[in-house]
């Protein structure tokens, strides 16, 4: 859960998907001016998510897509579900290496167990499939906690822990490299959204790179007429018929009963665009339910941080 608020600071609050070393914190402060913010890691994405509900922090950066993975469904999920007083406010774009890490230098049929966060060990399938196929694959809460397990844990009969990583977080544990850039493609991204609360009077982050003159809309919907014939295809025939691109569509279950769901959009504009606004009034009366999750510049380039430049 969130942290209790700390003593009073002249910067406002950031928080991150945590500990120290995360793709989270790398996107983050390679995206914000880092004198403008105070960085707060916390223990989950579904807790940084929260923060900005609770008013615990003013903003948070949280994953939201990966280009092999596809979604980060706890953030879709708390943002169409809990969070409900949460916007988007902006996005970055983080190009994603992954790195092989140990305690010590180590062969690879030393290793027993990979630690890492569940969406990582899919976007290194082929050297996992190919270098490392008697490993077993554990789960932890971050990378830079997968990491950090492996700094502290000791071998055992089972075989040697590494994890899979940040560069940053195998130097903040004191840990070595034992393979660089294992992600399955070189142009592996991950699209990270920032958060803020709807009533906020500030906005998003002081970013150190506005975003692009382009806007972004995220929806959430779903609808009594979801069981009918050809229902989804009236709601994004109202996007169609104004020549709006989506972006992105994805369904997630409802999670009340099977065969429910909600569905996700991203779509080209913003609410100010005439287009953008009708279409989203013509989902309106088709829907039992319309979220505009945000309204944002889109992410202008992708982000370069280096290790170096963050620690």
């Amino acid at each position: 859960m969130p942290p209790e608020d700390s003593p009073a600071t002249l910067l406002p609050r950031a928080g991150y998907l945590g500990p120290q070393g995360t793709f989270s914190e790398e996107a983050l402060l390679s995206s914000v001016d880092r004198d403008a913010v105070e960085p707060v890691a916390l223990e989950t994405i579904r807790d940084a998510v929260l923060a900005v509900q609770d008013g615990a922090v003013q903003w948070s950066l949280v994953p939201i897509e990966n280009s092999i993975e596809g979604s980060v469904t706890v953030t879709l999920d708390a943002l169409a579900g809990e969070a409900s007083d949460v916007a988007i406010v902006g996005e970055a774009v983080l190009p994603v290496r992954h790195y092989l890490i140990a305690r010590t230098s180590l062969e690879l049929t030393q290793i027993g167990t990979i630690v890492s966060h569940p969406h990582v060990p899919g976007q290194c399938t082929r050297f996992l499939r190919e270098r490392l196929p008697h490993v077993q694959v554990v789960a932890a809460t971050s990378t830079a906690e997968a990491v950090r397990l492996v700094a502290e844990r000791a071998e055992d009969g089972g075989g040697i822990w590494a994890a899979i990583g940040t560069r940053l977080a195998a130097d903040l544990y004191r840990c070595t490299v034992i393979a660089r850039e294992i992600q399955d493609r070189e142009d592996n991204e991950t699209r990270f959204v920032w958060l803020a609360r709807r009533d906020s009077p500030v906005g998003g982050p002081p970013l150190l790179t506005p975003g692009s003159n382009s806007g972004k809309t995220s929806l959430v919907f779903w609808g009594a007429g979801a069981d009918r014939a050809g229902w989804l295809v009236l709601c994004l025939d109202e996007f169609a018929r104004r020549a709006i691109n989506l972006t992105k569509i994805e369904s997630r279950p409802m999670r009340e009963r099977l065969g429910q769901y909600m569905f996700f959009v991203d779509l080209e504009g913003s609410l100010g665009d005439e287009a953008a606004s009708s279409a989203i009034e013509g989902l309106r009366s088709l829907c039992e339910q319309v979220r505009v999750l945000g309204s944002y510049p889109a992410a202008a380039d992708a982000l370069h941080g280096s290790a170096s430049q963050l620690q």
